[in-house]
């Protein structure tokens, strides 16, 4: 494998390691020192969702360690193809709240934009696995029809960059978008989703960091973590340089079945985050999609470890337990 440290945070270091990222189940295991023998399970080698985690994120997983809770959010499994009553392609609603090609709309005073299909990593309970993103994504004519959409509805206020992840795109990219926004007078809030801070921090790199405390906004980050094993030095390095560069930094994580489903993994997670300048915003219950039951956790049990987990740490290191329903007009606490 290569060392993280063999990039230094340059603009075609962090796209080459994205075009060097492992692909396949058995090379996967191969690099953390597993047999398909040690495994409870069959992999899936040729999966419609395909496997994709890069170097630097796979150097985190225990070696040897079939449980191990990076792992098993990206490894492909051969169970991903059954089909599970409850589950659909599309359990959050996307597809209805689509106001023109990659657009969406939701929640009230909020607009949502679909920047790209492109993701550095393929985690296996990915709510928009089945999202049609060849159909409708937000980029085509430099965000014209999309820019338009947003000025013409003086409702909106804060727009979320989503996608796949808005930082697969290079940042001169990024920043074409945000200066058509910045024509925009209504818009007071720009919201950025992403997981690549914390599974390949060298794309927070200086010409990033330079757009980010460059915009006009009060701008949130909202970043990806579900264990404290993902946060190690480097990433806790490039999550202090963006709250440095005057972003609000949030975590939504997901609830997993052998990933974080205790009081310990939890709290470790928690206590992770806010050293690394982070608050824990969500804890979301699986989003149903087919493909991921295996991740599932009951309902009784979430509650349960969100009783323990407020006994245990401060209220701010404590995040809201949520669940997202199609349709509803904001996300269900619980």
């Amino acid at each position: 494998m290569i060392p993280l440290s063999t990039y230094p945070c340059q603009d075609t270091d962090w796209k080459k390691a994205l075009a060097t990222a492992i692909r396949q189940p058995s090379e996967l295991l191969q690099a953390v020192g597993l047999s398909t023998k040690q495994l409870p399970e069959p992999i899936d080698d040729s999966a419609d969702f395909p496997l994709r985690v890069p170097r630097a994120y796979v150097e985190r997983m225990r070696h040897g360690d079939p449980a191990d809770p990076l792992l098993r959010q990206v490894l492909a499994l051969h169970r991903e193809r059954e089909t599970s009553t409850g589950y659909s392609l599309d359990p959050v609603g996307d597809g209805p709240a689509i106001r023109r090609p990659g657009l969406l709309q939701k929640y009230h005073g909020r607009a949502l934009i679909i920047t790209t299909g492109a993701c550095p990593i393929h985690c296996r309970y990915c709510f928009r696995r089945h999202f049609p993103y060849s159909e409708a994504h937000a980029g085509t004519n430099d965000w014209r029809d999309t820019l338009a959409h947003i000025a013409a509805d003086t409702s909106i206020s804060e727009v979320i960059l989503s996608g796949g992840d808005p930082l697969s795109l290079d940042t001169p990219r990024l920043r074409t978008l945000s200066e058509g926004l910045r024509d925009i007078p209504h818009i007071r809030r720009l919201r950025i989703h992403t997981r690549m801070p914390v599974v390949l921090p060298q794309r927070i790199n200086d010409e990033f960091l330079a757009w980010l405390a460059e915009l006009p906004w009060h701008t949130v980050v909202v970043i990806h973590a579900n264990h404290a094993n993902e946060i190690d030095d480097a990433v806790r390095r490039r999550l202090r340089q963006i709250q440095a560069a005057n972003a609000t930094l949030l975590n939504q994580a997901v609830l997993l079945q052998g990933v974080n489903d205790s009081l310990q993994a939890l709290a470790d997670l928690g206590e992770n985050l806010f050293e690394a300048g982070v608050l824990p915003y969500y804890l979301h219950l699986l989003d149903r999609v087919q493909g991921s039951a295996h991740f599932a956790v009951n309902e009784a049990h979430a509650r349960e470890l969100m009783e323990q987990l407020r006994r245990q740490l401060p209220g701010y290191l404590v995040p809201r337990l949520v669940h997202e329903q199609a349709g509803a007009l904001y996300k269900q606490l619980i």
